[in-house]
């Protein structure tokens, strides 16, 4: 990789698991009435055909990972589970009111903060009123994110009961004086055994998440953690770079100073790195940041051209309506993004008092879903077209003007009417979308917005 491109492109961006963005969104014009009719009008297009998604977001966690970007809370009271589990049923029943039929479940996905934090029982007796009043899809698609230090046999065999094939491990990095700088001491065994313990019980995806660019971690961290990786061959990977926004994230992010982070030249020598032995072992590149072995589902999404992105990040199956449930848990009904409350008490008193608790979002208009097509097209396929006339937008032919340098730099590449990003071009991906993004080149916003791009 040529470090003139780094240092020409290595700017700030959206990593768009949306379109438009969250800093973009017209919360004047978003209203809980209109998201609501949104929501009935997607649902009554799709849930017969594919069914919906639901992301349920629990929040809490034991201790502060300093490299951490969620909505969290932080306590070691346990108390807090059954309060909160029933905040989120009656979240979950304001919106079974609106629905015309019975909701059928296609993908659920737990995140966080720290979802086994919860209890085993306590998980299971949320799923199962969470059930209750929906059907089951066909080869439904259900994940979870688990710590490794304290995710349990009872958790994995639990949620596997309930029906979860997938979960995923934030690994990060096996450097101790790494993951004593962003606050995650976890030891290769308690991977390993949460990684074997989820295959023995049956589990056909387990995913490792591991980061690059964080503090004090130079390039042998992460050939070393790959390499322990490696020993584990988890179905699929996401290797991504640490989102440094303490700007936004807080004091969380300020564990650290700015000279502890790899320069933009060793981040992208760790991400080429890390790449390369990744593809040796037998990962294939999937979308942007993302690894998948030949066996898992989400390279047969890429095959199939089936491959989706939302809120979740890359998955193997899409639905046109997610429900988000939880605080600050964001909901996508295609045609409008809402999301709730990011204060747990708020979040709690507004469901209590049987109001949807979204505090605000983004209605779509026109230029917006044509837009949000041609950028999930290139996060998703690495490529897009506008030989479709329904694909046209008034900014198309300066968007066109705009790529073609990255053309030149070989990033990309024309066709009639369509443009493909090369193999050189994937850790430009987020750059090229920018190029579409017409939201972000109209504005100029006085303070920092978004991570770097590399």
């Amino acid at each position: 990789m040529q470090s003139r491109l780094v240092s020409k492109y290595n700017v700030p961006g959206p990593r768009y698991t949306s379109y438009p963005t969250v800093p973009y969104w017209n919360n004047e014009k978003f209203s809980l009435s209109e998201w609501k009719k949104n929501v009935v009008q997607s649902f009554s297009e799709s849930n017969s055909t594919e069914g919906i998604s639901l992301y349920i977001h629990l929040p809490f966690c034991e201790s502060l990972c300093t490299f951490c970007g969620c909505n969290k809370r932080i306590t070691k009271n346990h108390g807090v589970e059954t309060p909160y589990l029933e905040s989120i049923l009656k979240e979950w029943r304001l919106y079974l009111k609106l629905f015309p039929e019975r909701p059928i479940i296609k993908e659920l996905h737990l995140g966080g903060g720290t979802p086994t934090f919860f209890s085993a029982e306590n998980l299971k007796l949320l799923l199962r009123e969470i059930f209750y009043d929906a059907t089951i899809a066909e080869n439904p698609s259900f994940s979870f994110e688990g710590h490794p230090n304290n995710t349990s046999e009872e958790h994995l065999q639990t949620l596997f009961d309930c029906g979860f094939t997938r979960v995923s491990y934030g690994v990060q990095d096996y450097n101790t004086t790494v993951q004593i700088a962003i606050h995650r001491l976890q030891p290769f065994a308690n991977v390993k055994r949460v990684t074997e313990t989820a295959r023995e019980i049956g589990y056909t995806s387990v995913g490792h998440d591991i980061i690059f660019g964080l503090p004090f971690q130079k390039k042998e961290h992460v050939i070393h953690s790959i390499e322990k990786t490696k020993e584990l061959m988890p179905d699929r990977i996401a290797f991504y770079s640490y989102a440094h926004v303490p700007w936004i994230k807080g004091n969380g992010q300020r564990g650290f100073k700015d000279e502890d982070l790899p320069s933009a030249e060793e981040k992208r020598n760790m991400y080429e790195t890390g790449k390369s032995m990744l593809e040796e072992a037998g990962y294939i590149e999937i979308g942007m940041d993302h690894f998948a072995l030949k066996t898992d589902s989400l390279y047969n999404a890429l095959e199939e051209k089936k491959l989706h992105r939302n809120f979740m990040g890359y998955t193997d199956s899409k639905t046109q309506l997610m429900i988000g449930l939880g605080v600050s848990a964001i909901g996508d009904s295609w045609y409008s993004f809402g999301q709730n409350s990011k204060n747990v008490e708020e979040y709690q008193e507004l469901v209590e008092q049987g109001i949807l608790p979204v505090y605000r979002g983004h209605m779509l208009n026109e230029e917006d879903l044509i837009i949000r097509k041609h950028i999930l097209n290139m996060m998703c396929r690495l490529e897009t077209s506008w030989e479709d006339d329904s694909l046209l937008f008034d900014e198309l032919p300066e968007v066109l003007l705009k790529l073609k340098e990255m053309e030149d730099d070989g990033i990309l590449q024309f066709g009639s009417k369509k443009l493909q990003i090369t193999e050189k071009g994937r850790p430009f991906v987020r750059n090229v979308c920018m190029a579409f993004d017409v939201l972000l080149q109209r504005s100029k916003p006085e303070t920092q917005l978004f991570s770097m791009t590399i």
